[in-house]
């Protein structure tokens, strides 16, 4: 038998209330992938209202537009990229450091 680490990152603003995870990195990578809130739902086969309400909840809690939608489609604002990067950066190292750590921890098991 052996063991597997799991580990899960998420961002919280003062109140508690999430900002990003990874379910709201979905959305955003799919948005920038399709360039389309509309497609992007159908895409993560998500009711389009519920990932309009994300976003919506997420730019409230940001202070920040996380998306621009024209007749074209929806792009990402800057603030909206850096937020999506960030957080894939964050979540990347944190993985790195919980598998490092858990070799070390775990490797007589």
């Amino acid at each position: 038998m052996s063991f597997h680490v799991r580990s899960k990152i998420w961002v919280e603003n003062d109140e508690g209330k999430l900002v990003i995870g990874t379910g709201r990195l979905k959305i955003l990578e799919a948005i920038l992938e399709v360039g389309s809130m509309n497609k992007a739902a159908q895409k993560l086969n998500q009711p389009f209202r519920a990932v309009w309400g994300k976003i919506r909840a997420t730019e409230e809690r940001c202070g920040f537009k996380l998306v621009h939608t024209t007749k074209k489609g929806t792009k990402l604002t800057s603030e909206g990229l850096q937020l999506l990067w960030a957080y894939t950066r964050l979540r990347n190292r944190c993985e790195r450091f919980t598998d490092d750590q858990f070799k070390e921890l775990f490797e007589d098991f």
